[in-house]
């Protein structure tokens, strides 16, 4: 039976990480798969780190990892898809799945869905095209998120409706061709998995999810600077792949 492996990088998320993996483990994923949650604790301080070892020793399907130091959610994601590869089998499946409540695990199956028929390497969620909660920053929020992926198509040549979107479920090969060519720490994770993805001519469709953005105040991490980061960091991709052909 094949695996979704999901990964969970969490830092300071003791207010939504349980009910985020307990809305995970219930979603009904029928005969044909079965689940595995690997939470990559990213030096937490604020109880998060004990939260999530006590659903490790609750359920047998949850592993998890301590980082020595914050590595940010580049590099929690990293970690966390190398532990997942540890044990995957080719016919598996590795996705990313943040601690907070934005994303509805129940999309996922959905997003399995989409490898029947063996046709595609990866899926990406699409925020743009459901029912959503605007989040700190609104529209202009929106239209970042647009314009960035709009460049990105520009230098990837994909049609990726939501280049920032965190729901990416790879195929296990897939994952494992892209994993070392990985190496940012923060959000640029994000645009970095695409490009890779595009290196190796990846299969990729995008599948509509729902999505209900918190606000900063709230706990919201990502900034400014990460917008400008991922800018640098499709356009420093883009010219990796021209100088590699």
């Amino acid at each position: 039976m094949p695996t979704l492996h999901t990964v969970i990088p969490c830092f300071n998320e003791n207010i939504t990480l349980e009910r985020s993996v307990r809305r995970l483990v219930d979603v009904p994923w029928g005969a044909g798969w079965r689940l595995r949650v690997v939470i990559v604790d990213d030096h937490s301080s604020d109880g998060s780190t004990g939260l999530a070892r006590g659903l490790a020793d609750e359920m047998d399907l949850i592993e998890t990892v301590t980082l020595p130091e914050n590595l940010g959610k580049g590099g929690a994601v990293r970690v966390g898809i190398g532990l997942a590869l540890e044990s995957a089998a080719e016919d598996d499946l590795v996705v990313i799945q943040d601690a907070d409540l934005e994303y509805d695990p129940s999309d996922l199956p959905g997003m399995v869905a989409r490898f029947d028929e063996g046709t595609v390497d990866a899926v990406i969620g699409d925020r743009f095209r459901a029912g959503r909660k605007p989040s700190g920053l609104g529209r202009t929020h929106m239209s970042v998120n647009r314009g960035l992926t709009w460049l990105s198509n520009r230098c990837t040549g994909l049609g990726i409706e939501d280049m920032e979107c965190c729901y990416k479920m790879l195929s296990a090969p897939m994952a494992r061709r892209i994993l070392g060519e990985l190496s940012e720490t923060r959000f640029g994770i994000e645009p970095q998995i695409v490009a890779a993805l595009s290196r190796h001519r990846a299969r990729v469709e995008n599948h509509r999810i729902n999505y209900d953005a918190r606000r900063f105040e709230d706990g919201k991490k990502i900034g400014i600077r990460d917008g400008i980061r991922a800018i640098y960091v499709i356009l420093r991709e883009a010219f990796r792949r021209r100088t590699a052909a």
